[in-house]
């Protein structure tokens, strides 16, 4: 492999000190970003980790619980109606409020609706009912996050963005937290009001919903994105039809004459598999190691929460300190690495210590490797009239890791047992190590141009 580059960013700019740094942090345009952030990061675990911890208390196999990894298709799958967000406007709400937070209120207002759906379903009675509900919850997920990066591409200048995608990431892993272990709190404590366990897992989802309005507001007080204003001018009086076709066929053919375009699309798929691989399995192994679930939502909402704020703003600083490629290769090697943690804690046993380190070391360095995989496909789309598109096209292909290439986590489990589970996670990462170091010699990283960090 070629090694990494790690030379400090070209930029002529002095380093900024802490004031300036923590100035830019509260602008309010970053402001909006991080509650978006939040926003989009609240839905993704309740028809991920937090539904597999409630139909493994539900009775349901290792086999089946894997496999509802693929409820995830949605994220997989959005950049097919990204180009409808781009282009199409929605009834009353992009009068009333534009062209990205039209979309932002609608797709939000469809999200809680969904998200109470899956309150009111069995894992136990149907698990069919349960996938149907998490994939609808996934597929206004999705629209959302649509909407989320592409404002958050728009709306942020030059100055503020590597402050901006920090603030997202760890935002994004805070609503992950809070839809994890806030819900296995809530669930916790409505079952010690003498609610029976299954009303006690569906309040949780209802209460879960009511967060979603965070966002709403968010979205209210914002202020449309002047690119997003200049798109819509330069399209205004165009047939939707003829919009929808521009956003779409414009944000493909654009990316795919890039040179090296199918290597590139590989290595989105493949940089956080490892993260996910491991991640799909995580709850269950705690669950199976024998904790509680009160223990693991603490560590996680506790000490969790700690190492995911470090590790998104640790990421912020090595995009803004070394070069894309020298972060890229720093944040890969820590994701793989510390799923050995994990094969550690299946030899140690229930020991909370261990355990609070584990999940300390899953979400800083998984917070590290986003920050910095959020910063290439930023880098990646370049042109506001089909910003969404692009965006979802890119974000799409990483879920495929998540959802697609990690189904079989469970199976994998069932045949290997824990220890060596983990250690197959970390050798999963090197298909994407080798696009990287392939990407690096044939100049990629220097044809992206300048990183807006």
């Amino acid at each position: 492999m070629t090694a990494p580059d790690t030379t400090p960013s070209t930029s002529t700019a002095p380093a900024p000190t802490w004031r300036e740094s923590l100035a830019v942090y509260l602008q309010p345009r970053v402001l909006i970003v991080l509650m978006l952030g939040f926003s989009s990061g609240l839905p993704l675990a309740l028809s991920g980790s937090t539904l597999l911890i409630w139909m493994r208390e539900s009775g349901v196999d290792l086999t089946t619980i894997g496999l509802f990894a693929l409820v995830g298709t949605p994220y997989t799958l959005k950049f097919i109606w990204a180009p409808l967000v781009d282009a199409l406007h929605v009834p009353f709400f992009t009068r009333a409020f534009g062209r990205r937070r039209g979309w932002l209120v609608f797709s939000q207002l469809l999200l809680i609706g969904a998200i109470v759906l899956l309150a009111l379903t069995d894992p136990a009675r149907s698990p069919l009912f349960v996938a149907l509900g998490a994939l609808l919850v996934a597929a206004m997920s999705a629209t959302q996050d649509i909407v989320v990066d592409a404002f958050r591409v728009e709306s942020l200048p030059e100055s503020e963005q590597a402050a901006g995608m920090a603030a997202y990431v760890a935002a994004y892993r805070i609503g992950m937290l809070v839809s994890t272990a806030g819900v296995l709190f809530l669930v916790s404590a409505f079952e010690g009001t003498g609610i029976g366990r299954q009303a006690a897992w569906m309040w949780g989802y209802v209460a879960m919903a009511g967060l979603v309005l965070i966002g709403t507001i968010t979205a209210l007080v914002a202020t449309e994105p002047e690119q997003s204003v200049r798109a819509e001018a330069e399209t205004r009086g165009e047939a939707a039809f003829t919009r929808v076709m521009h956003a779409a066929v414009g944000a493909f053919s654009e990316f795919l004459s890039r040179k090296h375009a199918v290597a590139v699309l590989a290595f989105v798929v493949l940089f956080k598999l490892t993260d996910a691989f491991s991640g799909t399995m995580t709850a269950p192994f705690v669950i199976d190691l024998g904790f509680t679930r009160n223990d693991y939502a603490a560590i996680v909402k506790g000490v969790g929460l700690i190492a995911t704020l470090i590790g998104g703003f640790a990421g912020g600083y090595l995009a803004r300190r070394y070069s894309l490629v020298a972060s890229l290769w720093i944040g890969g090697m820590l994701q793989a690495i510390s799923n050995l943690v994990f094969a550690w804690l299946s030899l140690v046993g229930t020991n909370q210590w261990a355990l609070a380190v584990a999940i300390s070391a899953e979400n800083f360095t998984g917070a590290i490797g986003t920050v910095i995989f959020v910063a290439y496909l930023s880098a990646l789309c370049q042109n506001p009239l089909h910003t969404a598109t692009q965006y979802a096209l890119l974000t799409a292909l990483a879920a495929v890791g998540r959802t697609y290439l990690s189904a079989g986590a469970g199976y994998v489990a069932e045949i290997t047992g824990w220890p060596l589970f983990f250690v197959i996670s970390v050798v999963v990462a090197i298909p994407s190590l080798i696009l990287l170091a392939w990407l690096q010699r044939r100049g990629h990283f220097e044809a992206v141009g300048p990183v807006k960090v």
